[in-house]
């Protein structure tokens, strides 16, 4: 097991969320990791010291300047005594003070003195994650090489406002820090992979948008499944209603032209694995207002214009990664199609499959793909989106590794 006999030090910050901390010590200790909290003083406020050292069956620290702890330099032995940082809740304060290196309690004094992994999970109101102050952090402590688990989109707590900064759910963290942890052989170490998923939506007017059918299942899989294999994976994923893969960098846009632009921003890469279901075309001059409807008034006329070809761009692209993977969702002649899109995109496999409404692929749980590339057509049997997503990460890593 990934997690037995592993140490984690888990920091938990101020907010409502910290109620989950409870069940995250439940869910790290019945896989085998050793526990030791940090609890900051806003944290307490939230959840009682006695509470989750009583889960974690472990002394809890909560003071900087404790005569106890420190008489061994505490704070040091907590940052470098274990395997895992791993800070849930992580408040907007906390990655402040992570991103810009101070040190005014136990929590930041032990995240800026470790030599370890650190992974945290983000929990805000969605105004404070998408402040620009917060952004700038973020992109800070990205680059200084935390790693991120979350935030999730969803109702908050507090009036009733919805949007991107609920913190993972445990098992999601769990997950998050099982792909760090896991040392075993990770064939695509060192890799750095781009994936796209989900649909775009292209709008007509604040209330209307042209868009593909895509749940995004099988994009999230995949780059999960590349980043079990020990990839640096980014994902650029459009308007879907599932939660971000564990240990993936998540890019969330809502245009193509959005999409296109993340995707070339995350060059170089050595992978790219465009399953997104892109719409083709968008509204030439999108109405900022609700076009409405009046009795006897003639149906609107909507101008449509081509939306950039992204797997095009990339296969082209004067920094094309080593390997380019496209998707075919076809509901007819599925091998000629995929042929052509293969020579006609730049890439080097497609991936494709026959999304006919007769299938049930659209927003299922299974797929039934063929693999098409310049030696010929493999047909895959029927399987879950997550072993499709899993046998092709094997299958890019060989590719790969045959140069």
């Amino acid at each position: 097991m990934v997690f037995s006999g592993k140490r984690i030090l888990l920091i938990i910050s101020g907010g409502i969320a910290a109620y989950k901390s409870l069940d995250l010590v439940r869910r790290l200790r019945e896989r085998g990791a050793a526990v030791r909290p940090v609890m900051t003083s806003g944290a307490q406020e939230f959840v009682t010291p006695l509470a989750v050292g009583a889960l974690a069956a472990d002394h809890v620290f909560t003071d900087l300047f404790s005569r106890q702890d420190e008489q061994d330099v505490g704070h040091i032995r907590l940052a470098r005594d274990c395997d895992l940082v791993l800070v849930a809740p992580a408040t907007a304060d906390l990655m402040a003070k992570m991103a810009n290196g101070l040190a005014d309690d136990l929590a930041s004094t032990v995240l800026l003195a470790t030599d370890k992994p650190v992974l945290i999970a983000p929990a805000m109101n969605p105004h404070m994650w998408s402040h620009a102050a917060t952004k700038r952090n973020v992109e800070t402590l990205r680059a200084d090489g935390i790693r991120f688990v979350g935030p999730m989109a969803g109702e908050m707590a507090e009036s009733r406002e919805a949007g991107v900064g609920r913190m993972a759910e445990p098992l999601d963290i769990v997950a998050a820090a099982e792909v760090i942890l896991d040392t075993t052989a990770k064939p695509l170490a060192g890799r750095k992979a781009i994936v796209t998923s989900g649909p775009t939506h292209e709008p007509i007017d604040p209330v209307r948008y042209i868009a593909n059918r895509s749940s995004g299942r099988q994009g999230h899989a995949i780059a999960a499944a590349l980043a079990r294999l020990g990839a640096d994976v980014t994902l650029v994923s459009g308007p879907v209603t599932i939660a971000d893969p564990a240990g993936v960098r998540t890019i969330h846009v809502e245009r193509a032209e959005e999409m296109r632009d993340a995707v070339l921003t995350a060059l170089p890469a050595d992978i790219a694995v465009m399953v997104a279901a892109v719409a083709d075309w968008r509204v030439a001059s999108a109405s900022d207002q609700k076009i409405k409807k009046h009795p006897g008034e003639s149906i609107p006329t909507l101008a449509l214009t081509e939306n950039p070809d992204i797997l095009k761009t990339i296969g082209h692209h004067t920094m094309r990664p080593k390997l380019v993977v496209g998707f075919a969702a076809e509901t007819q002649d599925v091998d000629s199609n995929a042929k052509a899109k293969l020579e006609r995109k730049g890439a080097d496999m497609i991936v494709a499959n026959d999304v006919s409404p007769s299938t049930g692929i659209m927003g299922g749980a299974r797929n039934r793909v063929k693999i098409v590339s310049r030696s010929g057509v493999e047909q895959w049997p029927d399987m879950a989106k997550d072993d499709v997503a899993a046998k092709l990460a094997e299958l890019i890593a060989e590719r790969l590794r045959q140069g």
